[in-house]
């Protein structure tokens, strides 16, 4: 370890919080004679992770008979099921301090991997180291996600292959969450494989390939689907839309909430990295297959390597489509994003359309009321002209003073006042009922106009939106 990495790997060791996990160690050495091949896996106490850094007491070198030949090992430190909720923060490490820097120094592990405990998404890094005495290859694999119900997740891997032995050491972490497990047994299986430093990496690219990612894309293109047809609204009765219809009418919340999630899932493992992943594994591949000295250098590394070109090949291709499937379920939730958006405005501008028409109604309803109250004021001024010629003819009309019966009371020419009163009277009351008639019928054209005005207005509204929507969308 140079200086430079020497001084960044103290200071992270001292900075770092330490958490504990349980450990095991895993052992398989394939050689020439398969009947010898081992495979060991065994919980370890920290006493033991020493010794087995050092190849010593139980661990120590297995003499070989002769003419049998070691192909290739895979020594690893694992913790498997890594359960402590800061398990994978920022600076933490979960082999203790002390521990922690034997095991990187005894394993020739690379001391960077310290550094990149606090990156997040699949990261795949790798460095060739030579020396007077060894030449290694050193790889960092990992996958960090943020917290979920207050746990961190993912994996680690942490690997050096010297190149003169064909030995592989590390250190390999991954919460429940995580196919670690799975990958260790399949390791188990392709013992045959283990020459080759990428064997381990590409099987747990393996898993994060599978067929989930994929169903994921296929589940959120089926939400898309349905999501399209209640925005349109042209079936509302379709069974597959009973969570977007509450009583004959469109959930708006219930679309705009699983909008959200339908983007969410799309971006589940975005392709983008992964392509960058298998790009990378490949250089380190090629890499590899340069600096093998010639007596490793035989048909079976390099059908192996092959093999390997080939099944990152494979990813490639199933990352590329389901990049371009994703991008473009992506876009079409761009696409009814615009038109829900567009449609809420749409309900929107009815609403305040209606709002203001029930305010004009109201305004004018209120203005009738005073009109009323003056109709009302008109009405009581009809007995002034009865008053009026009473109080004329009363001086006349009547004599109470010097009066027998009632006959002497009233004047013979009493009916002069009936002749002139009843037929003003009916001449006032006329005149106001055609006057409230006429003003009823101008009260009945201006809310009809109003509701044409408005009516066309909304028409002419909808149709600029609709076109403006329209243009917006791709051909």
């Amino acid at each position: 370890m140079d200086g430079l990495a020497n001084f960044h790997f103290q200071q992270s060791v001292s900075s770092s919080k330490y958490v504990r996990e349980e450990t095991s160690y895993l052992e398989m050495f394939s050689y020439s004679d398969p009947t010898l091949n081992t495979i060991e896996e065994h919980p370890l106490d920290p006493e033991g992770i020493i010794d087995f850094v050092n190849r010593s007491g139980t661990f120590q070198e297995r003499i070989l008979p002769d003419g049998v030949t070691l192909i290739g090992g895979m020594r690893l430190l694992l913790q498997k099921n890594s359960r402590h909720p800061e398990t994978f923060a920022p600076n933490s490490i979960s082999i203790e301090p002390q521990i922690y820097t034997a095991m990187i120094n005894g394993l020739q592990l690379p001391p960077e991997a310290i550094e990149m405990s606090a990156c997040v998404g699949p990261l795949f890094w790798s460095s060739y180291v030579k020396s007077d005495q060894d030449s290694n290859l050193h790889l960092v694999y990992r996958k960090s996600d943020v917290r979920k119900k207050g746990y961190t997740r993912g994996w680690e891997l942490i690997l050096g292959h010297n190149i003169n032995t064909a030995i592989t050491t590390g250190f390999l972490k991954g919460t429940p969450s995580s196919d670690i497990v799975e990958c260790i047994k399949h390791l188990k299986s392709g013992i045959a494989d283990i020459s080759h430093p990428l064997i381990l990496p590409l099987i747990i690219l393996g898993h994060d390939s599978s067929s989930k990612a994929e169903i994921k894309q296929r589940e959120a293109r089926d939400w898309l689907r349905r999501l399209e047809y209640a925005i349109i609204a042209r079936r509302m009765t379709d069974p597959d839309l009973e969570n977007y219809v509450e009583n004959g009418v469109m959930d708006v919340e219930a679309i705009n909430r699983d909008l959200t999630e339908c983007n969410s899932q799309v971006l589940w493992k975005r392709p983008e990295a992964y392509l960058r992943i298998v790009e990378s594994m490949e250089l380190t591949a090629t890499k590899f297959i340069n600096i093998l000295s010639v007596s490793r250098r035989n048909e079976s590394i390099e059908i192996l390597q092959t093999r390997i070109l080939s099944r990152l090949d494979l990813y490639r291709k199933k990352w590329q489509g389901m990049e371009t499937y994703s991008n473009t379920t992506l876009k079409r939730l761009d696409l009814q994003r615009a038109a829900f958006t567009t449609l809420i405005a749409q309900r929107e501008s009815k609403l305040n359309f209606e709002m203001a028409g029930d305010q004009k109604r109201l305004a004018w309803a209120t203005k009738r009321d005073s009109s009323s109250m003056k109709g009302l004021s008109l009405l009581a001024t009809v007995l002034l002209p009865g008053a009026y010629l009473s109080s004329i003819f009363s001086t006349t009309f009547f004599n109470f003073q010097n009066a027998q019966d009632m006959t002497s009371v009233i004047s013979p020419r009493f009916w002069i006042y009936w002749v002139v009163t009843v037929p003003v009277t009916c001449l006032i009351v006329g005149l106001w009922y055609m006057w409230e008639k006429r003003r009823m019928m101008r009260y009945e054209r201006e809310d009809m106009d109003l509701d044409d005005g408005a009516a066309k207005m909304e028409e002419a509204i909808m149709a600029a939106m609709r076109k403006r929507t329209m243009s917006k969308t791709p051909v």
